[in-house]
């Protein structure tokens, strides 16, 4: 049965250092979450076995590190990344960070932290 999902009605967590996190959808062969990082925070150095991602910026600037190179994100921007890549997202701005990652499939037991 499919039901109209907001941020209100989603599962809510905080991750990192002070970041939000709102699962809009979770299956074993798809995650979507509406993510949210203040400024200066990061994640771990980190890559997934099986997913690919999908980061799409809805406001800010995100900055990911890719194995050894640097991408920049800007809003109403996105990128795939592929299994098997080591990254992590930054925001480097004195601004929030908002955006969506869609996962395919989920990466529930699939994150290895470098």
């Amino acid at each position: 049965m499919s039901k109209v999902i907001d941020k209100q009605s989603a599962k809510h967590y905080f991750w990192g250092e002070g970041c939000d996190s709102w699962v809009l959808a979770d299956t074993d062969g798809l995650s979507v979450k509406q993510e949210s990082m203040p400024n200066g925070t990061k994640e771990k150095l980190h890559f997934h076995t099986n997913a690919q991602q999908f980061f799409f910026v809805l406001k800010g600037t995100a900055t990911f590190y890719l194995n050894n190179e640097i991408e920049i994100i800007k809003e109403q921007n996105g990128i795939l990344i592929e299994p098997k890549t080591k990254h992590y997202i930054a925001n480097e701005t004195d601004e929030v960070l908002d955006f969506l990652v869609i996962s395919q499939p989920t990466t529930n037991n699939d994150r290895i932290i470098i």
